[in-house]
């Protein structure tokens, strides 16, 4: 069963991060808020979350999982970030984007693309998400809960820990969470191509 903690969502408690990510470090896997819905994440290095979430969301091979950073200094370590590449992410981050991207030798292969050798990486523009990923200090391994068979993504903590109670270990509530699906830009070939468009600004990336 899982936990389910509740926290406030401007200023979440430091005593529940804490334990939060005390239990991210022991392998929990977590259903936290973004800035852009429902995520399932948990620690990088761990080929168990990785499983897990394939496993509740059906996912194939090819499927780009996405590295949760707290700060662009932190997202510079795991892609390769050119200079024109640099001021447009940049300018963007923290924000509801996603950036494919050639990965360096610090993401572990198993979490690459299986043909591209790329990644998906970004920079969350909320306080609940920040706190967990300044206390772990590390990048999160994490992808959008999107449920096989789902039209509709659960709007309440209650209504996720009823769905996902027996297959993940803790659900953060921190009020209604609304699915605003993220931007994804890839830069694969070297230039920005828009490959989903959500809720951050494009035209940055189509001039």
């Amino acid at each position: 069963m899982a936990t389910f903690l509740e926290v406030h969502p401007v200023d979440p408690q430091p005593r529940t991060v804490r334990q939060v990510v005390e239990r991210i470090r022991e392998g929990a896997l977590v259903v936290f808020p973004t800035d852009s819905g429902w995520a399932l994440g948990g620690r990088l290095d761990d080929q168990h979350i990785k499983d897990r979430i394939r496993e509740i969301r059906r996912l194939d091979a090819h499927h780009h999982y996405t590295l949760l950073c707290h700060d662009f200094a932190q997202l510079g370590q795991l892609v390769q970030v050119d200079n024109h590449m640099f001021r447009a992410i940049k300018a963007a981050t923290p924000g509801p984007y996603t950036f494919i991207l050639p990965a360096t030798k610090e993401v572990p292969r198993r979490l690459l693309h299986a043909k591209k050798r790329t990644v998906g990486v970004r920079i969350p523009d909320n306080a609940v998400v920040q706190a967990l990923l300044a206390e772990l200090g590390e990048p999160m391994l994490s992808s959008t809960l999107i449920l096989p068979g789902d039209e509709e993504i659960p709007t309440y903590g209650w209504d996720v820990k009823e769905r996902l109670d027996h297959v993940v270990d803790i659900v953060i509530d921190a009020g209604d969470v609304e699915m605003r699906p993220t931007t994804v830009v890839d830069y694969s070939s070297g230039l920005p191509e828009i490959a989903r468009y959500g809720a951050g600004d494009p035209d940055p990336f189509e001039a």
